[in-house]
Formats: structure tokens, sequence, C-alpha cells
């Protein structure tokens, strides 16, 4: 009974007491105080000062792109194919934010390693960055320029890595601690095809400035307006990002065929390898459109790297250089010898001048000449190259096929000096072309006060005054063509940055320099040359051509220096392209022979004609024999194929020792194609089918006299040129135009 009494008796119940009631009330009130001057001190700093710390908040979301640049993209430069021969490729600036990285001591030694691990930034750049006063809160120090995209991924990959990445708590926490980095676009030109056309295509010496080339003379067209991003506050203190989107530059099509500009570069790569010379220049001109289809003006460097002057001194030389003496031989290895540079051009004007004898009526197509083997002027006596023999009596066609000097003074005297120097202004002599490329030289041309007897008969075989190379080869396209006078030009299209035709730069008609019966005349006598005269040496298998040859020998006289030229054009009824080749002082000891330029301009011709579906109009039933180029090309021609050399008998070998001919493909020792597994290939006659592409030797080395060889020493001088003249920037392009918009059509 006592156990069931005590679990029914009811436990006493507590109570606060009054002291503990007390208490309560006590804490409840300084609670509730403090909550009450808490407020009341957030409403008065609000009410003071709470726009200033609303914006001091508020802009630390925005100092990653506050007032930041958005670069606009240069456009490209394309061949007529389409091929891009420059283009912009998006990179990155590395950003230090050092003001941030300081914030938090747990963010220094993060930031600092995964900089050097990732992006190979030296650590003592970093941390003195961060340190030292002048920069320690800087929010924009520049590590490293032109990053790429894929590097940048790969930093920011490393960067988000987390626990879920398989890393430790540890690691986690370290990625989570790298900040104050971030990644400012920018872009960076590049040229895929590095040397080709390197004088014509230029480079830019930073993003927007350009002086070289195409590069040069349409910087304004190619470069486009930054854009800005840039973050504000407004009058309600909120964030606000305004992004003003960045004009990309137009891109511009040309008329260079970057095959075309292969096959050129090939074959004086070969020259300058087998001989050499001080300089070499090559165009290969549409005459019927005035386009340039390749350039080769000068000495190799590397777009994508124009500063690197290996490619023409050596180690030594460069080291030896003072500052001055390494601009100077920048600029020379920039300079484009086809547009820039002016000299005597020689006999490979005589064409010219004979054509503007015929169409001032000074001579008739009917007309012979006399070659005794010299013209007496006073006490100056001009000999013919074959003095002290003579051609004897010869017909126009002869006259340029001999290369007679004698019977060219005599059609000089008979137009007269104001006659000659009128048709010199005609054809453009002395005065630019206004091809679309900066720095065209001018030459110098006499005047009708300085231009003697002497002058004039010098003048008639291409000595006494001086031109550029542009201004010979449109010239001679003026000729052949039927006499029109096109303004010669790179660029054919201007393009949007989606693709879109802009503008449509057309072939521009300047003037007719003579008829067309005298052009068809003109042809057949360079044909004549070709045939049997001073150019056969030019002659390319299953085509009809015409040329001229041209040496000139440079001033003073009698120096034993000589710039050898030769200018050809194929085929002869229709030509389809006119080229000019100029070998300025050729490595050799008797400099005087035009054959040297002669090779260089057939082997390009015989690859060239059928690269540009030239139809041979030699050939009845479509076969044509192969061309046998000079034997000094043989061991120096560059092949095509992408691990090659030749062995020690000059024959060029793949990787694994099997002949190759110049397209890499497989042959045997008698030039007959194998397959894969040394099998001969058959043709469908089953026979063994040869090599289309193989260098033969011509079976002699003569050098031959040209014919064209001033051999006399007191044939007078060129004028002096003007070096601020011809050196003068010829841009029209400067506000964004072209030459046609400029007025020159």
């Amino acid at each position: 009974m006592s156990n069931t009494r005590k679990r029914g008796q009811k436990r006493p119940e507590r109570r606060i007491n009054y002291n503990m009631k007390k208490k309560l009330v006590m804490l409840f009130a300084v609670v509730l105080l403090a909550l009450v001057v808490l407020i009341v001190r957030i409403t008065y700093i609000n009410a003071t000062s709470g726009t200033k710390y609303k914006k001091q908040v508020l802009s630390q979301a925005q100092q990653k792109y506050e007032s930041q640049v958005l670069p606009a993209k240069r456009g490209d430069i394309y061949d007529k194919n389409g091929n891009i021969l420059a283009t912009s490729n998006k990179v990155y600036n590395v950003i230090l934010d050092c003001k941030t990285v300081n914030s938090d001591s747990d963010y220094v030694e993060p930031t600092i390693r995964a900089l050097n691990e990732q992006l190979g930034i030296d650590e003592e750049t970093v941390r003195s960055l961060l340190s030292d006063p002048s920069t320690s809160q800087s929010q924009y120090q520049i590590l490293m320029k032109q990053l790429s995209m894929d590097k940048k991924k790969e930093f920011e990959k490393y960067e988000a890595e987390d626990e879920d990445s398989g890393l430790t708590a540890e690691q986690a926490k370290d990625r989570a601690n790298i900040k104050g980095i971030w990644f400012e676009e920018d872009y960076l030109r590049s040229y895929p095809f590095n040397e080709t056309a390197c004088d014509t295509i230029g480079f830019t010496l930073d993003r927007d400035v350009a002086d070289i080339g195409l590069e040069g003379y349409y910087n304004s067209t190619l470069t486009g307006v930054d854009g800005r991003q840039y973050g504000y506050i407004n009058n309600d203190s909120d964030v606000e990002q305004t992004i003003i989107a960045a004009v990309n530059g137009k891109s511009i099509q040309t008329s260079i065929d970057i095959g075309a500009q292969q096959i050129v570069e090939k074959y004086v790569n070969g020259f300058k390898e087998a001989m050499g010379a001080k300089n070499i220049g090559v165009i290969v001109e549409d005459p019927s459109t005035g386009e340039i289809i390749a350039m080769d003006g000068g000495d190799r460097y590397d777009l994508n790297n124009p500063r690197d002057l290996s490619n023409v001194y050596s180690e030594d030389e460069i080291k030896a250089m003072s500052d001055e003496e390494t601009v100077e031989a920048l600029n020379s290895m920039w300079s484009n010898f086809c547009v820039t540079d002016a000299y005597e051009p020689g006999s490979v004007v005589k064409p010219i001048v004979m054509a503007s004898a015929l169409e001032k009526g000074a001579i008739q197509e009917s007309d012979t000449f006399v070659c005794d083997g010299a013209q007496t002027f006073g006490d100056t006596m001009i000999k013919c190259a074959v003095y002290p023999s003579a051609h004897g009596t010869e017909t126009l066609g002869e006259v340029i096929a001999n290369s007679c000097n004698d019977a060219m003074m005599q059609i000089g005297a008979k137009m007269g000096a104001v006659q000659f120097i009128k048709a010199q202004s005609l054809f453009n002599f002395g005065t630019r072309t206004g091809i679309d490329l900066p720095n065209e030289g001018a030459g110098i041309i006499h005047t009708k006060d300085s231009m003697g007897e002497t002058e004039l008969a010098c003048s008639a075989f291409g000595q006494g005054f001086t031109c550029t190379m542009i201004q010979e080869v449109n010239a001679m396209s003026s000729v052949i063509n039927g006499g029109y006078y096109y303004q010669p030009h790179l660029v054919t299209k201007i393009l949007d940055s989606n693709g879109g035709t802009v503008k449509t730069i057309t072939p521009i008609l300047l003037k007719q320099t003579i008829s067309s019966r005298i052009s068809s005349d003109i042809r057949s006598y360079m044909a004549l040359s070709v045939q049997q005269g001073t150019s056969r040496h030019s002659k390319v298998q299953g085509y009809s051509s015409g040329g001229k040859t041209g040496t000139a020998e440079k001033y003073p006289r009698g120096n034993g220096k000589y710039l050898v030229s030769f200018i050809g054009f194929a085929p002869v009824d229709d030509p389809a392209v006119v080229i000019y080749v100029v070998v300025d002082e050729p490595n050799v000891d008797d400099q005087a022979n035009s054959t040297y330029p002669q090779y260089i301009a057939q082997g390009i011709l015989s690859e060239l004609l059928p690269y540009l579906n030239v139809t041979p109009d030699e050939s009845d039933d479509g076969t044509v024999p192969e061309t046998e180029l000079w034997e000094g090309f043989k061991g120096h021609l560059k092949s095509t194929a992408s691990s090659s050399s030749l062995n020690s008998d000059g024959n060029l070998v793949d990787a694994d020792g099997n002949l190759i001919d110049w397209d890499g493909n497989r042959i045997d020792e008698n030039g007959y194609l194998l397959d894969d597994n040394g099998d001969h290939i058959l043709d469908d006659n089953g026979n063994y089918k040869m090599s289309t592409n193989l260098v033969t030797s011509v079976g002699s080395t003569e050098t031959d006299a040209s014919g064209d060889a001033v051999s006399n020493p007191d044939a007078p001088g060129p004028l002096e040129d003007d070096e601020s003249e011809t050196t003068q920037d010829n841009n029209a392009e400067t506000d964004g135009i072209t030459n046609e918009e400029a007025g020159l059509e």
C-alpha cells in the first residue's frame, strides 16, 4: 500500500520566483535597448552616409569591366581564290588585380603559384608587383600578352576545380583562393604563308599600325573601331553596364594567286641558291586588266617575325650592327624592289619605243634600218653590242630580235626629243602608276632642255633615264594587249566582316597608247626574238611567246656591274600573262648576260601556264614536250614534299631514301613513277608512266653574249634621282578609299 501511495503522489510544482523574473526583465530590456540603439545608428548612417557606402559596395561588382576596351578585329587579306594571306586571331592579355590579391593574405600564395605553374609567369615578378607600393593597390597590371585561347581555358579550368574534381579539401581551398586574375581580349596578326609574298602583303607594327605592303596601304580600311564595356552607378545607386560594340575592320581580296606566287618564289629561290645576285625582282601581271598575279620584290623575311634578319645576314653580322645599321638593314629588307627602286632598264624598253615611233608616224612597218655597228654624236661614239661587226640591213622585227642599239638610235632620232619625251610620258615613265602599294618610286626621265642628241640616242635603248619595274611591266602590258593602259592594282574587292562585298574594284582603263594593229605588230616582233633572237632561252614548249631581253650597264660605266632583265608574254595572239624578271648584279664575273633572267622566266612559265589553265597553242594533239630548264636549277629547286633531301648525286629523295620528283612522287632512276610498294605505275596502254615534273639538264652552261650590253664607257649616266620624290609615300587610301575613289581613274 505504501508503494501505491507513493506512485499516486504529485511532484511539487516549480515556480519562477521574483528574483528570476527581475533578471529576465532586465535582460530583455538590455537586448531591446541594444536593438533600438543599433536601429538608430543604422538609420543615422543610412541618412548621412548611406549613398557613399552603397557606392563602395556596388563598385566592387564592376571593377572587372569598368572602362574595359573591346578590341576590334582587323580585316583579313585574301588571295584571288579565297586563301587567307593575313588574319587576326583572338588572344588575351593576362591582367593582375593587385588590390584584390592583397585584400586577403590567403590569396597571395595560391595566386602566385597558379600563375607560375599554369602560365609560366615568374614568381618574383608577381611578388614584386604585389609588394611594391606603387603597384600594390593597382587593379591593372599586364603580366603577359598574346596568351592563346587554349591556355586561357586551361587556366580557367585549373582555377575552377574543386573537391568534386578529386581534389583534397586543402587543394580545393587553395584553388578557391586564386583571386585577382582576369583576361583582356586582344588580337594577334598572323600570316599563314609566313614569308610568301612578304613584300606585297606587308605586316603590322602594332595591332592598328602598318607601313609596309597592302597592310600599310589599306591600313585604314583593315583597321576597325574599338568598342568599350563599362559600368557606372545611376541616380538610384544601381550599377548599370553599357557596351559599345566594336566595329571590325573590312577585309580585302587581292588579285594575288598564292599558287602562282609559290611558283615564282620557287624559281627565284632556286636561282639564288645556284648563283645569287644583289637583288632579284619578278612581276607577273594580267595584261588585259592590270591585275598583279604574283610579285616578288627582294629579300625573304617571315611576316610573323619581321624583325628577324637571319635570312639576310649572318649571326656575327647582326651582332656587329649598331642601332642605326639595324634600322637601315630592316628597311632594306622590307623594301619592295618591284615598286620602290628606280634603275636604268636597258633594252626591254625597245618594243615600247618602237611602238611609240610607229604610233607617231615617225617610222612605218615596212621600214628597214642599216646597222654598221655604231652611231657617232659629236665626239661620242655609241656602239652596238656586235661592234666592230654589224647587223646590216634589218626589218623592224629583226631590230627587236637582234636587240640592235644602232637601229634604235636611228629610230629615236626620227622621233626627235619632243615626241620621244611625250611618248615616255604617255606610257607613265617618270610618273607613278598609282599601284595600291606604298612608297612607289617614279624614276627620272629627261626634259626637252636636258635631252641632247646623245641622251636621245641612249634613251632609245633604255639608258640615260630610270624607271621602276611596275612602270616597265605595265607599259609593256599596254603594248601587247591592243594598246590599252590599265592602272596596275592588287585589290579587287573590299569585304565586310561577314564576308559580304562592300565594293568591287574593277579594272581602270586610263588611256589608249597605241592602236591594236601596232600592238599586233609588236607582238610578232617579240615572238621573233623568242624564235631566233636574244630571247630564245625563255622558250616554253607548247606555247607561243614573245619576249625582250635587257642588259643595262650600271653607272659609273666600266665598273663591270650590270642589271640584266627579261620581259615576256604568252601566248602571242591573246596574252594571258606578262612576266618581267630583273636580276641586279648576278654573282658571276661576267654579269652582262641576259640569259640569267630568261632561265628564271622559263622555269616560272613552264609551271605557271599549266597552273593557270592556259591552253597550249603550239600543240596539235594535246601533248606538250617537256621544257628543258637551266641545269643550274638542278638540286636547288625546293620540293613540295614535306620531308625530302638531296643524296650525294644531287637527286631528291624522301625520308626513306626513295627517289622522288619535284612533286614528291616516288620514281625510279629513269624517272618512271612508282607506287608505295615500289611497283611501276602503268598508263591506260599498260606502259610505264613517266613523271611530269623532273628537272633535266640542258647539257650546256654556255653564257653566250645576249647582244644587249652597252659597251661604250662614254654613254651618259641617268639623271640623279630626287630621293624625297622617289621614296615619297603614295597612300591614296589613307582615309579608307581606293585609288578609284581618289580620282586616279
